[in-house]
């Protein structure tokens, strides 16, 4: 089977992820893959046939989206961007003639499926937010944010052929064509060994957000920092604090043998967190709903703490009830990636049966 298997370049976590699903993939069918951004780079290490796309960025200050500064920013990638997507999409008319798409949220790749009535199969975390029932009392003090996000998300792929949403919290399905799945896992994850340790692994990829390095710097409690010195080839210690350069193995192993994780929403890492069972108080980027909703979810089933930002009261707090998240952890299950990928295979063999989809309700 032919199938074009589209990326969002937007943060990391949707390369990693979809390199678990697109190593599944390529053993049995001819796939090619688009993706912008940083996200290009980590998966032509890994795969053939990647193209290359321009899309959508975000520009951030602090722990903030700068909502201005981001539009200017797409304005000006627009004017090269969008013709060299057009390059791209006759290319792969011409040259490929998929029969399925898969898209991890990416729009080229959606849009491509509907101009040709080819099938198109959403597999990503961002769904949920439109095709779920969420409590009002969950939502209810976000409901502005909630509702704006809805609507964009509801925008993004409609009129897909199913749905998979990977999650680790399940509210009830109000759409057809959905189902949620158990979040996809890196096997370097699935292989990880939990155990005790008593240092925090702190995820901060903005360089701006130097206050919460400074509340990390007064607990005294040692912290494993990745993300926030970038130029860094060996590790830093200033203090309690230690500096770390990229290093997957060494993040892995930094997480599997942490007391608790600090981070903000991304599905990712509170995903591989929540696997390892270990207990993480997740602080949102502003302006980003789905990270809050993540959040939000995570101390709903106490496997965590939500924070609007992070102080010397709000870190207290969250090493007090570490303890209780982790018993709570305890009960958590994933069989890996058995169930996400079977489902996947199963709605394949379904799409490759109809031929063209013509689906056109907005869904």
């Amino acid at each position: 089977m032919r199938i074009l298997y589209g990326v969002v370049g937007e943060g990391m976590g949707h390369a990693t992820r979809s390199r678990v699903v697109l190593e599944h993939l390529t053993k049995n069918h001819d796939v090619h893959i688009v993706v912008s951004g940083r996200a290009r780079d980590y998966l032509a290490k890994r795969f053939e046939n990647v193209h290359n796309i321009w899309g959508f960025t975000l520009n951030y200050e602090g722990n903030s989206v700068k909502k201005w500064q981001s539009v200017l920013q797409n304005l000006k990638g627009a004017v090269t961007g969008f013709p060299q997507n057009v390059k791209k999409y006759f290319e792969i008319v011409d040259d490929f003639k998929p029969d399925v798409v898969i898209s991890d949220f990416e729009s080229f790749s959606y849009l491509f499926a509907r101009n040709h009535f080819i099938p198109c199969i959403s597999v990503d975390n961002m769904q949920i937010i439109n095709r779920c029932k969420h409590e009002q009392e969950l939502i209810g003090p976000h409901e502005d944010q909630f509702e704006l996000t809805r609507s964009l998300v509801k925008a993004k792929l409609p009129g897909a052929f199913h749905y998979l949403i990977t999650t680790f919290f399940h509210p009830p399905v109000r759409k057809e064509r959905t189902t949620l799945v158990p979040s996809i896992l890196r096997p370097e994850i699935i292989a990880a060994k939990s155990e005790p340790g008593e240092h925090l692994l702190v995820y901060q990829t903005m360089t701006s957000n130097t206050a919460l390095i400074e509340e990390l710097r007064k607990s005294g409690i040692e912290c494993r920092i990745y993300g926030f010195k970038r130029d860094i080839t060996t590790d830093v210690r200033e203090g309690n604090l230690i500096f770390k350069p990229f290093s997957e193995a060494g993040f892995i192993d930094d997480l599997r043998t942490a007391r608790g994780v600090v981070g903000g929403g991304g599905y990712t890492l509170m995903s591989e967190a929540v696997y390892l069972r270990k207990p993480m108080l997740s602080v949102p980027i502003g302006g980003q709903f789905e990270q809050v909703l993540n959040a939000l979810y995570l101390e709903k089933l106490n496997y965590g703490m939500h924070a609007k930002a992070l102080d010397g009261p709000v870190l207290g707090e969250f090493l007090e009830r570490v303890d209780g998240c982790a018993k709570s952890l305890e009960s958590f299950k994933q069989e890996g990636n058995s169930v996400l990928l079977s489902k996947l295979d199963a709605l394949l063999r379904d799409a490759a049966s109809l031929g063209k989809w013509d689906e056109t309700t907005v869904s």
